[in-house]
């Protein structure tokens, strides 16, 4: 029977209308402002009595709140007031101080039915939910300084295989500079560096002293050297955030030593600001004999000592890192087994060998940041970022054998500490530290102007087309209408549950797809029309209308797809968020246009005797 559809046709609809409902619903429940709480160390403890601490501040700022709680790892509270919600921060961040960190973020309300059923609101973009803006500068003097002290010691040992005597060789500052006792040493040591040092340059200024060199890195290979700088850390910032599972995130050079991170729609935004602005690194040093060694504090002091002396060079470092995983070792305490490169490896096994029975200490180097607090001119608190190094011991253990390019480091705090330094170490090390030198949150105001013009776009385009159908197409305009209002459903459910980021740029895609979805029944009725005009039955031309526009409806929603595709492979950012919406779209789109509006016609005319047709 022409126009009727078999029952699993129709239970397919039914299904997929359904499926459509459940998983869009979860963005009709917009979340509550709040404000989170975690500390600078994943080993910190976040538990009532710190959460009392955060609710006396909020109390004394005069700051309704509602929900608070804490898991041990974070405290949330969620803001009554929207507008206060950056107030709340900036009162919590003064109570607690620079051993927590605050940050911003949004709190479900979906319901809990609906979130054992996988049911989650869409990812919105920094341009619409806001977000985490990070401006972090990187110091590339404190990378020029490794490089010279590893200059400086490669040039010493030269000059000791060489029987080249000086007086003294050290570095000032950018300069290397070396102190002779007579001119023959001298000449023999220009000789040296000239033939195996060709970045380091010799400077020759009036009044020098003739018995010594003073060396500068030449500006190619400083040049060279903070460009690398800065790849290195672009490299490991985005492995960091890859790690975090950030949608679109972005992570961009700013200047000549700038690094500009955003950070659109986490859920954990106190987790991205510790992980993001964390640049620690790990040195592997030999215990001293006392002699020209560095004293440094463990950061668990319990059962090794206040302190211990370490050599001031090291075996390696975090550069050398190809792999790190936490795990637990057999007393269930919390480790990080680690993989070393060929060169790291090998340079650990040659240490290691010729010092069985030292110890060898794991150096922890922290570049953070403490808060200061001020009263400025007009009277109001000034809270001010200064940046520090803190280096502490993490283990010292003795070698017992011989170590190649596996091993562990034991002695952390817990679990969350030991995951939290195996994604540093795997993300990279950083080639210099960073400093996050401007902080800023993407307010829900701008968000919500955002999202309302976004809102207000959809719908006035929408009321336009659905207009414009039923007066061209009367009936066949009603059933092409659901069929959209469906289109836009599953859409919004597809892109809630395949987790996809909407932007700005985003709404437009749907904007556009909204316009798109009815050129498709615009086609078949058209095509039903001419049937008609040519003689055919009611019954026939819905048919023939359907079946013979299909393949002119396939060929411009594939070119169409295509397009998106391309757009979002070689697209960034804006342009993927138009992708996606405008993907997704054809492809649900070409279901409500062709099936639903089909099964909506078979439902109210198939199979029926019907002389005429309101189209």
């Amino acid at each position: 029977m022409l126009n009727k559809f078999p029952l699993w046709k129709n239970l397919m609809i039914l299904l997929v209308i359904t499926f459509g409902f459940v998983y869009a619903a979860p963005n009709f429940y917009p979340a509550d402002a709040a404000v989170q709480l975690s500390g600078q160390s994943g080993a910190m403890v976040i538990d009532e009595s710190v959460l009392a601490k955060v609710e006396g501040a909020l109390n004394e700022g005069g700051i309704e709140y509602f929900g608070s709680e804490a898991d041990g790892e974070s405290a949330l509270v969620r803001i009554a007031d929207k507008n206060l919600q950056l107030r709340a921060k900036e009162v919590i961040q003064a109570e607690m101080g620079g051993d927590y960190i605050v940050a911003l973020n949004l709190a479900p309300t979906t319901p809990q039915w609906l979130s054992n059923l996988g049911g989650t609101p869409m990812k919105l973009g920094l341009d619409l939910s806001g977000g985490v803006h990070f401006l972090l500068e990187v110091d590339l003097d404190s990378a020029l300084a490794v490089r010279l002290e590893g200059d400086l010691d490669d040039i010493k040992e030269s000059l000791r295989e060489e029987r080249v005597r000086y007086r003294s060789f050290e570095l000032r500052g950018r300069q290397i500079i070396g102190q002779f006792r007579d001119a023959e040493q001298v000449e023999r040591a220009n000789t040296i560096i000239r033939t195996n040092y060709r970045d380091m340059q010799p400077l020759n200024s009036p009044g020098q002293n003739p018995l010594s060199i003073v060396l500068n890195l030449s500006e190619a290979a400083t040049s060279l050297l903070e460009d690398n700088a800065i790849k290195q850390n672009l490299t490991s910032l985005r492995n960091r955030v890859n790690e975090l599972g950030v949608s679109e995130p972005l992570v961009s050079r700013q200047g000549k030593n700038r690094i500009v991170v955003e950070l659109p729609g986490v859920q954990d935004t106190a987790e991205a600001k510790r992980i993001i602005g964390k640049t620690a690194n790990l040195e592997f040093r030999l215990e001293s004999d006392g002699r020209g060694g560095e004293r440094f504090d463990f950061r668990n002091p319990a059962g090794q000592g206040p302190d211990a002396m370490l050599e001031k060079k090291a075996v390696i470092t975090g550069e050398n890192v190809t792999d790190a995983r936490a795990s637990f070792d057999e007393n269930g305490r919390p480790q990080v087994s680690i993989t070393l490169d060929s060169k790291g490896g090998w340079q650990m096994g040659h240490s290691t060998r010729d010092n069985i029975g030292r110890r060898l200490g794991v150096l922890f180097i922290e570049y953070k940041t403490k808060l200061e607090k001020s009263i400025d001119d007009a009277g109001e608190l000034v809270i001010t970022s200064v940046p520090f190094v803190e280096k502490n011991i993490i283990s010292l253990a003795t070698v017992q054998s011989q170590l190649g390019k596996q091993f562990r480091i034991t002695g952390l705090d817990g679990q969350r500490e030991s995951s939290e330094l195996a994604l540093l170490l795997r993300a990279g090390a950083l080639a210099a530290p960073m400093y996050i030198v401007e902080e800023r949150t993407i307010g829900p105001s701008l968000g919500a102007d955002n999202i309302e013009m976004g809102v207000k776009s959809v719908t006035v385009g929408m009321a336009m087309v659905l207009l414009f159908m039923v007066v061209i197409y009367r009936a066949f305009g009603l059933a092409a209408n659901v069929a959209l209002t469906m289109n836009l459903l599953l859409l919004v459910a597809f892109m809630s549950l395949l987790g996809a980021t909407l932007t700005l740029p985003g709404i437009a895609g749907i904007v556009l797809t909204v316009g798109m979805a009815v050129d498709a029944n615009v086609l078949i009725f058209s095509r039903i029309r001419e049937e008609r005009k040519a003689g055919a039955t009611v019954q026939g031309a819905i048919s023939a209308g359907y079946d013979r526009a299909f393949v002119s409806i396939l060929d411009a929603n594939i070119t169409t797809l295509i397009v998106a595709l391309i757009l979002f492979l070689i697209g960034s950012g804006p342009v993927q968020g138009f992708a996606v919406t405008l993907s997704i779209g054809i492809l649900t789109s070409m279901f409500t246009s062709i099936v639903m509006t089909r099964g909506l016609v078979n439902l109210v005319v198939g199979g029926r005797k019907i002389d005429k047709l309101w189209i």
